[in-house]
């Protein structure tokens, strides 16, 4: 060993063991973690090990098995981090090295190094993939996993495969009837983060988990080429209807909202303050740099009446830049690339800071933010999440917002940072790559910091001569109750400027079956009119209603529009926008695995998001394409 490398003693060797076999805890720990990344001679040296812990295996005679919980305990220890399992080699190394003709040692030992390679697959296991119960929360193993036959537990993971992160549940609507639940109630969703977040996964030959696939996200990635709204309005409201491409039987009914543009003279100054997360695990070319690369272009993008100012917090929490105009571009810049990662997370502090410092800076003439940038590993303990909510829903009533920034892979907490947002008023983007950054902090910095209509809810009620059943696509976690619609206490969600949202609605007309929907007696009391309402006259489909407030107000105002078609167009004759929207929902749909997908391809769904890309500004439609394929391939 390489002792003017690894400190040249006994207690340098004592430390490998001990981490290797998780004895090494606290500070010592992360000393020892700094390190190894720090040594490439351990590293070269763990290669050699492997072929010599063979060796010794075959020489030796290894201890009897271990018991179920001792094999389980020992691979979890192995993959609790990407270097563990290389470590474990080496200090085998060490040990054996230091305990040579001690035929006692030996014994203990390769019985070890014989587990490792019988049951870990030491060598081959980058062959091997395996998630955590975190992503795959519904229990199947993951696609393209290898389970051996030997054992009950899963192979060590690649250090690039190995994954804790966290995202919410998602049940998909089911249909229900018309007639018995005539109103659907939901809040607009303005987020992106699960298409990044989506294209990071497939882009890496690994089908994402289906909690990081919401499908309203998916599809309000993309813009839409709706009219600007008129007249004292935020945003105009466009509905179409066809078939469905997934199931022709059926109708697809698309609710398209575009938010006014506002030149930049009108948006007036930002007041920004990014809270940035500078914990140990932020420490990866895909976490810090890639946000300090993003900042640094919006920067270049300010205005010299908008402030900046920078907290962040790992640990403890600190005030890097103080609000500062945006003319002071050096300035600015230089404090985001001194930003250095280490140490723990402890992000509810750091919170509290960036919200005093937006508001000690509050600008009544503009927009006021904070902005959090995260890997999501938010250590604020259980008993303070709820405190924290409650703390950001008070801020937002301040004209504070909070929007969410996650970037890298691992411990992504996505469930934890899509629900700061929407208590902050805010959006949630995951950003993946330099040119992901640019689109939200620049390209679409209006519409991500500048908000236009606050509490946007919609309302659709189904005319059931017209409709016996229906679902909505996507919003799982966005429905509310009908009485929520018109109560101005309930919160919901917020529109930028320019920004479009889109919702589809999948109908079964009249006539048809309505899938799991119960079979009831006639009623003895209450009995249904016969030709005598409006309603079985009308050729109205639905009614769709919507509710806003302005940034600034409490009483929200009313929008009312109905959707009328006497004859459902084919598919083929939809508009660009319409056909592109089905196909990026069908896409979402089977990813998922989801029944409703009916028997739809994977290439059916290329045919029409290639008839449907359009003058596709940005080449996001194109790029979608290759998604398609690599999902594909996948399956």
């Amino acid at each position: 060993m390489d002792t003017r490398k690894h400190g040249g003693s006994m207690n340098q060797d004592h430390r490998i063991t001990a981490y290797a076999t998780g004895e090494l805890e606290g500070r010592e720990r992360e000393v020892f973690e700094a390190e190894l990344a720090a040594s490439d001679s351990l590293h070269r040296e763990v290669e050699s090990m492997s072929a010599l812990a063979k060796q010794l295996a075959a020489a030796a005679k290894p201890k009897d098995r271990f018991t179920g919980d001792e094999r389980a305990r020992l691979l979890t220890k192995c993959a609790a981090s990407r270097r563990s399992r290389t470590v474990a080699k080496n200090s085998l190394k060490a040990v054996l090295w230091t305990t040579v003709g001690v035929a006692a040692c030996l014994v203990v030992f390769v019985g070890f190094v014989g587990l490792v390679a019988m049951n870990s697959g030491l060598g081959p296991w980058r062959n091997d993939t395996f998630y955590s119960g975190s992503v795959f929360s519904d229990g199947a193993p993951p696609p393209n996993s290898s389970w051996r036959s030997s054992t009950t537990f899963p192979a060590a993971p690649p250090p690039s495969e190995f994954n804790t992160e966290a995202y919410a549940a998602v049940r998909e609507n089911e249909f229900v009837t018309a007639k018995d639940n005539p109103l659907s109630t939901f809040s607009i969703d303005v987020d992106t983060a699960s298409y990044s977040n989506v294209r990071r996964f497939l882009n890496d030959g690994i089908r994402p988990p289906a909690g990081a696939i919401r499908t309203e996200e998916l599809i309000n990635y993309f813009r839409y080429n709706h009219p600007q709204p008129t007249g004292d309005n935020p945003f105009s409201v466009n509905l179409e209807v066809s078939r469905t491409p997934w199931n022709p039987e059926r109708e697809l009914v698309r609710i398209g909202l575009k938010g006014r543009e506002l030149p930049t003279e009108e948006r007036g100054p930002a007041n920004l303050v990014f809270l940035i997360d500078v914990s140990g695990s932020m420490d990866e070319p895909n976490k810090l740099p890639l946000l300090q690369r993003s900042l640094s272009a919006l920067v270049e993008n300010l205005s010299d009446e908008d402030r900046v100012a920078i907290v962040t917090y790992a640990g403890s929490s600190g005030l890097v830049l103080a609000p500062t105009e945006g003319a002071k571009k050096r300035e600015i810049l230089k404090a985001i690339s001194n930003l250095r990662a280490g140490g723990s997370t402890h992000g509810s502090e750091g919170i509290r800071l960036a919200y005093e410092t937006a508001r000690a800076q509050f600008r009544e003439d503009g927009k006021n933010r904070v902005i959090l940038c995260t890997d999501g590993d938010f250590n604020v303990g259980v008993t303070n999440e709820s405190e924290l909510q409650k703390l950001i829903e008070k801020e937002r009533e301040s004209g504070v917002f909070l929007s969410v920034l996650g970037f890298g892979t691992g411990n992504l907490n996505d469930s934890t940072m899509e629900l700061l947002a929407n208590k902050g008023n805010g959006n949630y983007a995951y950003i993946d790559s330099i040119s992901e950054g640019r689109k939200v902090l620049v390209e679409q910095m209006g519409s991500t910091l500048f908000t236009i209509a606050k509490d946007v809810k919609i309302q659709v009620e189904f005319n059931p001569v017209r409709v016996a059943g229906y679902r909505l696509i996507g919003y799982e976690n966005r429905l509310l109750a009908k009485e929520d619609f018109n109560d101005d206490k309930k919160d919901a969600g917020e529109i930028g400027a320019g920004h479009t949202v889109t919702a589809l609605y999948e109908i079964i007309p009249v006539g048809q079956a309505v899938p799991g929907s119960p079979s009831v007696d006639p009623l003895k009391y209450q009995r249904p009119e016969q030709d005598a309402d409006e309603a079985s006259t009308s050729n109205e489909l639905l009614t769709v209603k919507l509710r806003y407030k302005a940034p600034d107000g409490d009483k929200s105002k009313l929008i009312e529009i109905p959707l009328k078609a006497d004859e459902i167009p084919a598919f083929d004759a939809a508009s660009e926008d319409f056909r592109f929207a089905s196909a990026v929902a069908a896409f979402g749909m089977k990813l998922r695995g989801s029944p409703d997908a009916g028997k739809i391809s994977w290439s059916e769904i290329q045919d029409i998001t290639r008839g449907a890309l359009g003058k596709d500004p940005g080449s996001y439609r194109a790029e979608f394409l290759t998604l398609i394929e690599k999902a594909k391939a996948i399956e």
